[in-house]
């Protein structure tokens, strides 16, 4: 492969795996507040949010570090109160008890709306209009995350100044064109291993993760229960019961709302924490080698952008159905697969987990992630077995990066009314059980 290829890949996986605290959604629109705030110049005393839909359900039940709470009020509020924009994905790492009291007397006090942004094509869109005494200031971001597309104040534009490090206005995060599933396998298996250590920096943060997970009681504590007597009676204490343990630890605190990053994969957690875990203890327990953990690690990562180009940042498919195919073709690799194996594991996920949908970010996405890296193993198993799905077969094609663009045409394209009808139940549900 040539130098300029892997240094346009390792752009690529730079832009997107990188550190967050919390769940993106919640945090990306606290970002924008804190982005309209700091625009605004003072504690803003009207504070209005429009999100697309997918922002809205990703948004609705999830906890936010180090307040106790869940859902958009908390974030909203300490994203005006105490949110740093230059922190980009952790813009609430300095949240105090103290601040978490503030911002819960200024949701009390009624000055935050939070509503839908109606008849929008992009599927992430945040919009944030701050006001206090007779100034006003107002932010969007869309397409990523962190990626501001308008900043102002008093209706006069202010410089985009880049917020994040993983968006530029040349990058787009949906342009797969000039990737191959065979291009991915390429440079994970053969760039100088200088090139691409820093994936390393993925296994450490999701490692603790796991590790913080132990120490307290998370969400659904699926983790721990599959560590303790009654799991380890059922499950055993076997590689394909740990690696599903370590990943919903991870899962668990996170979504929990634990004060602790992990490393992300194309703008979600639960993403870079199902693409990393299953990889990193498989190794360890099939007794691999560093370096090829890292090249795992790499071709898990690159392999789940690369999915997640033609699918979209945001979708009704679940994310670990992404995450979980990057993790199965990481293990198929530690295995000792060739690309041809690495195939067939790729077929194998397609076949078995396209259409699962995404209900929000909640403490029970940790049963999907079980689900996903479950199946990854069972897949990764069959490939090295020389078994595959075939073309006769539902949506499989022989070509691999076929099959790849026919799951992501039915999550992006097909689902999009599923999208909705699980909108509706949630908002309703949550509009029935207020008082």
């Amino acid at each position: 492969m040539r130098k300029d290829e892997r240094t346009r890949i390792v752009a690529l996986v730079k832009r997107e795996v990188v550190p967050a605290i919390g769940c993106t959604e919640p945090i990306a629109v606290a970002l924008c507040v804190a982005r309209a705030t700091e625009a605004l110049g003072q504690m803003p005393q009207k504070i209005d949010v429009s999100l697309s839909a997918n922002i809205l359900k990703n948004a609705m039940g999830v906890g936010i570090p180090n307040t106790g709470k869940i859902g958009l009020p908390i974030a909203v509020a300490l994203g005006a109160l105490c949110g740093r924009s230059v922190y980009e994905l952790e813009v609430l790492k300095d949240v105090t008890p103290a601040d978490v009291k503030r911002g819960q007397h200024y949701i009390d006090e009624g000055h935050i709306s939070i509503g839908l942004k109606r008849d929008l094509c992009e599927k992430l869109y945040i919009e944030v209009a701050v006001k206090a005494d007779n100034h006003s200031a107002h932010a969007i971001i869309s397409g990523s995350h962190t990626k501001f597309v308008e900043v102002s104040k008093d209706g006069s534009p202010l410089p985009l100044t880049v917020v994040s490090s993983i968006d530029d206005d040349d990058y787009d995060p949906t342009d797969d064109s000039w990737l191959s599933l065979h291009k991915v396998y390429e440079f994970a298996a053969t760039a100088p291993i200088d090139e691409i250590s820093f994936i390393n920096e993925s296994r450490t943060l999701n490692e603790a993760a796991a590790e913080q997970s132990l120490r307290g009681n998370y969400g659904h504590r699926l983790g721990k229960v599959l560590t303790r007597p009654l799991g380890r009676g059922i499950m055993g204490n076997s590689i394909f019961s740990n690696i599903i343990s370590v990943t919903a630890l991870a899962c668990d605190a996170r979504m929990a709302g634990a004060m602790i990053p992990v490393m992300s994969n194309s703008g979600s957690g639960n993403q870079g924490i199902c693409a990393t875990l299953p990889v990193v203890k498989f190794a360890e327990e099939n007794h691999n080698t560093d370096e090829e953990l890292t090249r795992a690690l790499m071709l898990s990562h690159l392999t789940a952008i690369y999915i997640k180009q033609s699918l979209g940042r945001l979708s009704a498919l679940c994310g670990c159905v992404v995450a979980s195919t990057g993790s199965s073709v990481g293990i198929t690799y530690l295995m000792g697969g060739s690309y041809h194996h690495i195939e067939m594991a790729v077929k194998n996920m397609i076949a078995n987990l396209t259409g699962m949908i995404c209900d929000g970010a909640k403490p029970s996405c940790t049963l999907k992630l079980a689900s996903g890296v479950s199946t990854a193993v069972l897949s990764a198993i069959l490939a090295m077995s020389d078994e595959c799905v075939t073309s006769a077969e539902g949506i499989i094609d022989d070509d691999v990066d076929r099959s790849i663009h026919n799951l992501t045409k039915i999550g992006k394209d097909a689902m999009c009314e599923t999208d909705e009808c699980v909108l509706n139940i949630m908002t309703s549900k949550t509009l029935n059980s207020q008082p």
